[in-house]
């Protein structure tokens, strides 16, 4: 692959990360959930805990709060209208930047809407400190190490499941087999392994007609993120009122096991350039996967959550009214307005993220506005 050259202290670190995997392949071969998870989380070395710019310019990818300021505005008047019946709460998963939660905070205090408690939840240090440095204006803002146990407000993650461990499955002669990670003249290499009753029993649940699949496909099982929207789920069952409102690039799971994706959808960032080897370079790359969002909202819906809505990410910012926020700056002004038309319609556009990006909404005792209700797709799940 040619891929831009890290520093020499980025790559010292990631050395690092490889021996601390290493030595843990030495008690037998890992799986790459596991893997996964280290290259991710390992403390200090991690991608997502060491101290390298994740988002923008100068990071490895840019997510939709990044682009414009729209799509925290457009948000936050659906949140504006949930919050009345909720309480004057949010709560964010993975902040990122810190971008999404001002410009919703922004948005709501135009409307007047005053905002009791803004709470985030980040894994990662470097984000973490950078949220703190773009919200210190916001008093109202908090941080917490993970789920309260019950929350009567709304609920926000952008690209938050896409980033959790998932193991990976191939079917062969013989039926399916876990994809471990072991090494091999001295690198990270795959071996085949026995799924333990666990994972044979999330192949069963969550692939439809597994069995028919031809041999040789390859695919995630997303125990991680299942596990997350479980006690996402429950968390909303305890409440008196609340919803969680999820965006994320992926499939409903009759799209998403479609006989044709036989090599999966596992896919790293590196400098703004995407490519599928997850062992180049741990702790300097994102790994992710995308979103099997049936299972999503069954593990929600197991726990006690209800499914509220479910559509693509262009339906529900239409419906949310960002063609109105746009048209706050004046067309004939045209470099204030063209930059951000253009940016609008890579969030809506078929061709960008507009359909592959999905939104899941799940909660208890919340009545979504019309215009989102109407734009709903559950029934594709």
């Amino acid at each position: 692959m040619s891929l831009p050259a890290p520093s020499s202290d980025a790559l010292a670190a990631s050395h690092a990360l490889q021996q601390q995997i290493a030595a843990e392949i030495e008690r037998g071969p890992m799986s790459f959930a596991r893997f996964m998870e280290l290259a991710l989380y390992a403390p200090q070395l991690g991608y997502y805990s060491g101290g390298a710019a994740k988002l923008g310019r100068d990071g490895d990818f840019t997510t939709a709060p990044e682009l414009s300021s729209l799509f925290g505005a457009a948000l936050a008047r659906v949140a504006a209208a949930i919050i009345p019946q909720t309480g004057p709460r949010i709560l964010e998963f993975g902040a990122g930047t810190g971008k999404l939660a001002r410009d919703i905070l922004t948005e709501l205090a135009a409307q007047g809407v005053a905002l009791e408690r803004y709470a985030i939840v980040e894994l990662s240090g470097e984000l973490r400190a950078r949220q703190q440095e773009a919200l210190r204006d916001f008093p109202q803002v908090q941080w917490l190490d993970g789920f309260p146990d019950t929350w009567d407000g709304v609920v926000l993650g952008n690209e938050v499941l896409d980033a959790m461990p998932v193991q990976l499955a191939a079917k062969r002669a013989g039926g399916w087999r876990e994809q471990l990670v072991t090494i091999r003249d001295g690198a990270f290499a795959w071996e085949d392994g026995a799924p333990d009753p666990a994972l044979q029993a999330r192949i069963a649940k969550q692939i439809p007609e597994a069995d028919q699949l031809h041999e040789g496909y390859l695919t995630e099982l997303h125990g991680t993120a299942c596990g997350f929207m479980a006690t996402l789920g429950a968390m909303l069952a305890r409440s008196r009122a609340g919803a969680a409102i999820l965006f994320d690039y992926g499939f409903p799971a009759h799209e998403y096991y479609f006989p044709d994706r036989d090599q999966g959808t596992l896919m790293c960032h590196y400098r703004h350039h995407a490519h599928p080897d997850p062992f180049y370079l741990p702790g300097l790359q994102d790994i992710t996967a995308h979103v099997d969002f049936t299972a999503m909202a069954l593990a929600a819906q197991d726990a006690g959550a209800e499914v509220l809505a479910y559509m693509s990410q262009a339906h529900f910012l239409l419906a949310a009214g960002i063609g109105e926020l746009l048209l706050r700056t004046d067309p004939s002004d045209v470099l204030a307005y063209m930059p951000q038309a253009n940016a609008l319609q890579k969030l809506v556009s078929p061709a960008e993220m507009g359909e592959l990006f999905k939104v899941l909404v799940v909660g208890k005792g919340v009545e979504l506005p019309p215009a989102v209700l109407a734009a709903d797709r559950s029934h594709r799940l």
